[in-house]
């Protein structure tokens, strides 16, 4: 049975993955070696590890290796991802040419179009694809996961799609906040939204 992870703290142990596949410093590391490459206390880090077992040893540390592979196996990128994209206008467009994605455990598979102008041109090695291809595709491959880069009045319309084809995850850039059935999860990020925090931030500084 699969451990249930709290919300707060997946982005937690995303940085410290990302802290250890750079750590240089040998078979084991320290909650305050953690601490100091992540900004997080050694304390808070050694509570988000104790909802998971015992991994590590007192006065010892965690065995690098291992806790970089029981991070993964939580995370559930201890296996790769297919990925559908569903918008390929210039944020699209980026995440196809992104060769990062599948180092990191997703590959995105096939991307998808209304503009019939852009239906057969590759992007990335990917050759996108007219919308109405979507749900075959995502039934013959069993896709469970998409992102969506379409304008804010498109996005409720192209997820709807998407779960009936039977997508479980979706990550949408869209602008607005789609509704989605309850067995659905579905992350939103508003590039502009996290702009105007940034501005805020500047602003009270005066």
């Amino acid at each position: 049975m699969k451990t249930k992870i709290s919300r707060s703290v997946i982005p937690r142990l995303s940085v410290y993955y990302r802290a250890l596949m750079l750590y240089k410093g040998g078979r084991l590391v320290s909650s305050q070696t953690l601490s100091e490459l992540t900004g997080y206390t050694a304390a808070q880090i050694r509570r988000d590890l104790a909802c998971f077992g015992q991994f590590g040893t007192p006065g010892r540390g965690y065995e690098t290796e291992g806790l970089k592979n029981e991070i993964l196996r939580i995370l559930g990128i201890d296996k790769l991802w297919n990925v559908v994209l569903a918008g390929v206008g210039n944020l699209g467009t980026a995440l196809l040419s992104y060769k990062g994605f599948k180092e990191q455990g997703f590959n995105i598979t096939a991307a998808f179009d209304t503009d019939i102008k852009k239906v057969g041109r590759r992007i990335g090695g990917i050759t996108i694809q007219n919308i109405k291809n979507l749900k075959r595709f995502i039934g013959k491959k069993k896709i469970k996961m998409a992102i969506v880069t379409v304008p804010a009045g498109a996005a409720q319309e192209i997820i709807n799609l998407l779960v009936r084809a039977g997508i479980k995850a979706v990550l949408n850039f869209a602008p607005t906040r789609p509704n989605v059935p309850a067995s659905v999860e579905l992350i939103n990020i508003d590039l502009s939204i996290e702009l105007e925090k940034l501005a805020h931030f500047l602003g009270s500084k005066g």
